[in-house]
């Protein structure tokens, strides 16, 4: 799988919260399509995240650590460490099949350049039917086609 994954050009990124309770690798490309959402819960956690598809992450240590808050559709699933309160990653509305990560909880060396596209979340509804591509960030590249 390792070896599928370099040749789609992907890497191998490692990260977590900030007390290092929660650490987890993500195979992304190196350079990030960041989402800065402007919802009423990203707008709070500043949360700029990067999407993957849930077979490109893997949780490595403290999935007892991990606590989940939910509201309105109750879809997404904001997870974050019950120590130090950061989140690493959560699961997105717009992909419950997927993860939504935070690149700033990524350890450095991996990273190589950073796109960051506004997403209007205020509007959640009409944004995810304008927009073409989100739902399939989710995908594994053979099912997003």
């Amino acid at each position: 799988m390792e070896e599928k994954r370099k040749a789609e050009s992907l890497v191998k990124h490692t990260g977590g919260c900030h007390c290092g309770a929660i650490r987890f690798e993500v195979w992304n490309a190196a350079d990030l399509h960041v989402f800065d959402c402007n919802c009423s819960i990203c707008t709070k956690k500043q949360n700029r995240h990067f999407i993957v598809p849930k077979a490109h992450f893997t949780l490595l240590q403290g999935s007892e650590n991990i606590t989940t808050y939910t509201f309105n559709t109750h879809t997404a699933k904001h997870t974050f460490c019950k120590i130090c309160g950061v989140q690493s990653f959560y699961t997105p509305r717009s992909n419950p099949d997927g993860f939504g990560v935070a690149p700033h909880c990524l350890d450095p060396g991996t990273v190589k350049s950073v796109t960051v596209e506004r997403f209007c979340g205020e509007n959640w509804e009409e944004s995810m039917q304008k927009h073409t591509t989100i739902r399939n960030m989710s995908k594994p590249k053979e099912e997003a086609k």
